[in-house]
């Protein structure tokens, strides 16, 4: 779950919670950018800015408050998934103005991705269909091998790695897929503009990858639809 962000984490001093200076450091060195090329900042946070994604775009301030679980992996994302984290920016950014104070569709999705996003790295067309298709226990437990073979679960969403401190199967994420040899972080960036609503976004219950929980060693886990839900026409 944590490989992505593990080698920026690892940076960081390991003793206390990471400064501000410290966080900044690592974006310096990685020469991290908004998409308006304006270098990231991670600054203080203050009084909530409905107008945040705007102001970020603009300045590349990124509000983060201390000690604060979400608000570090949100930083962390940004560190290990920056054109993705531009890109999602850059498009509420565009969309802010034109909305006339109502949310739109294409921000939830942003949102939703930025927040519990994964993307999944797979070149067999079938067992994304099992995903699309909320096969769970034939991708999971049927077909284990092949899946541990050809699907990659790569989770970016700073909401979800949060909640992953302390793991359950209901912990879900939003993902979208790309092929076995694609960059991730390019690839969802170039892939993001093209969606227009959270239903484009597939379901996935992370937590079904054999062996990110114990219990997923056990067939009939994948049999328990609280957390692994069959497909439902509305």
């Amino acid at each position: 779950m944590y490989d992505p962000v593990r080698p920026w984490l690892e940076r960081l001093p390991a003793a206390g919670w990471p400064s501000l200076d410290a966080l900044n450091a690592l974006a310096e060195e990685a020469h991290v950018r908004t998409a308006s090329g304006q270098p990231l900042r991670f600054v203080a946070a203050s009084a909530a800015d409905p107008y945040y994604e705007i102001h970020l775009y603009e300045t590349g301030c990124v509000a983060t408050r201390g000690q604060n679980w979400h608000d570090l992996f949100n930083a962390l994302a940004w560190l290990a998934f920056p054109r993705t984290k531009a890109a999602i920016n850059a498009l509420h950014a565009k969309h802010i103005p034109v909305e006339q104070g109502r949310r739109g569709r294409v921000r939830d999705m942003l949102t939703i991705f930025d927040e519990g996003g994964a993307i999944v790295r797979c070149a067999d067309e079938e067992l994304v269909r099992m995903v699309r298709e909320f096969r769970w226990r034939e991708l999971f437990w049927d077909c284990r091998d092949r899946m541990l073979h050809g699907m990659q679960f790569i989770v970016l969403g700073h909401a979800v790695l949060e909640k992953a401190l302390a793991p359950w199967p209901g912990i879900a994420c939003k993902a979208i897929f790309i092929g076995a040899q694609d960059d991730a972080d390019a690839s969802a960036a170039q892939l993001l503009p093209t969606y227009a609503s959270p239903q484009d976004l597939a379901p996935l219950p992370v937590f079904g990858y054999p062996g990110w929980l114990a219990e997923s060693a056990r067939p009939e886990f994948y049999s328990d639809e609280r957390y692994f839900r069959p497909f439902r026409r509305s």
